[in-house]
């Protein structure tokens, strides 16, 4: 049986159990933790986290992805500290997502692409932060800038890391600027087997031509950002999901929120006041009842919810 290395040690694939594949228990701005960390309430954020967790476990949730990693604050401690408090068996990952999706440190800058992807093996294989904790999966991201020098090192970093430990790659996108389709041209030349590959945000569009062309492309695509109804509101998103399950892609999609438990970008009113419903039960809450009223069954939920998760983990 294969295994996904969660913040507890490696389980086999079959007992992931229903997943969130895009949730984040924090999301901090590490520079300024780092320089101000009076800014700051450990104990809060941790009984943040803990709550979030808890309560996505009430919806029979075993398992979230959490694709935090540099320049997101990524904090291993923290998210072993909910692990293990709640029970909630969280896959951490490693990679790079770039400040504004567009530079690197000049550390990473004035070394080549092996020397990056090295450290991203370390997290995977040796473990992350200082813990023998391991990385279940590889993050990378493309924005609305789309590929410059630094991201194509990142992303042949990323790729460079999967093809030598296996673990497989989810990818930041805008699909507005039809990025997933880029992504899918670099981590190809680098020889990933695209189903290995997930393009995560997805379901910012309602571009059906756009997302079958990438479908055919090969990778798996995160229905994830529920909630953000200022990128794509809730009745698009949910019409995307439901005809692409009637054309047979419900297998191929992956359903989250990219919520975040603990998250200094904003003023928490001002989150409120933009995305009042953007948290990791939203759509157990709403989306799914939505989604089962327009025709989308049962098994399709549990394909997108369950099984598409656990290929892309396990491979």
């Amino acid at each position: 049986m294969p295994q996904v290395q969660t913040i507890a040690g490696p389980v086999d694939a079959d007992q992931l159990g229903r997943t969130l594949i895009h949730e984040h228990l924090c999301v901090r701005a590490e520079s300024v933790l780092a320089q101000f960390p009076h800014l700051y309430d450990p104990e809060r954020e941790h009984r943040q986290a803990v709550e979030a967790a808890r309560s996505v476990m009430e919806h029979g949730v075993r398992t979230i992805a959490d694709p935090a990693v540099m320049d997101l604050g990524r904090d291993v401690r923290l998210s072993s500290r909910v692990a293990e408090e709640t029970g909630l068996q969280v896959v951490m990952s490693t990679g790079v997502y770039g400040q504004h999706y567009t530079f690197l440190p000049h550390h990473f800058q004035m070394h080549d692409v092996d020397y990056l992807a090295d450290a991203l093996v370390h997290d995977i294989e040796e473990g992350i932060q200082g813990t023998s904790i391991k990385a279940g999966f590889l993050k990378c991201a493309v924005d609305e800038p789309g590929i410059n020098e630094d991201v194509e090192k990142v992303l042949r970093a990323v790729a460079r890391a999967h093809r030598r430990t296996g673990a497989p790659i989810m990818a930041h996108s805008h699909p507005a600027t039809r990025r997933g389709l880029e992504i899918m041209d670099v981590l190809g030349e680098e020889g990933v087997d695209p189903s290995r590959v997930q393009i995560a945000h997805t379901g910012d569009t309602d571009d059906l031509d756009y997302i079958e062309e990438l479908l055919g492309r090969g990778p798996y695509i995160g229905m994830d950002r529920y909630g953000l109804d200022m990128i794509l509101p809730t009745d698009r998103r949910n019409a995307t999901v439901v005809e692409l399950a009637r054309r047979g892609y419900a297998d191929r999609m992956m359903l989250s929120q990219d919520a975040c438990a603990v998250f200094d970008w904003y003023p928490p009113e001002m989150v409120a006041e933009m995305a009042p419903n953007w948290n990791m039960t939203f759509i157990f809450d709403s989306v799914i009842p939505s989604l089962s009223e327009a025709g989308v069954t049962e098994e399709q939920v549990g394909s997108m919810l369950e099984e598409a998760p656990r290929r892309w983990l396990a491979g």
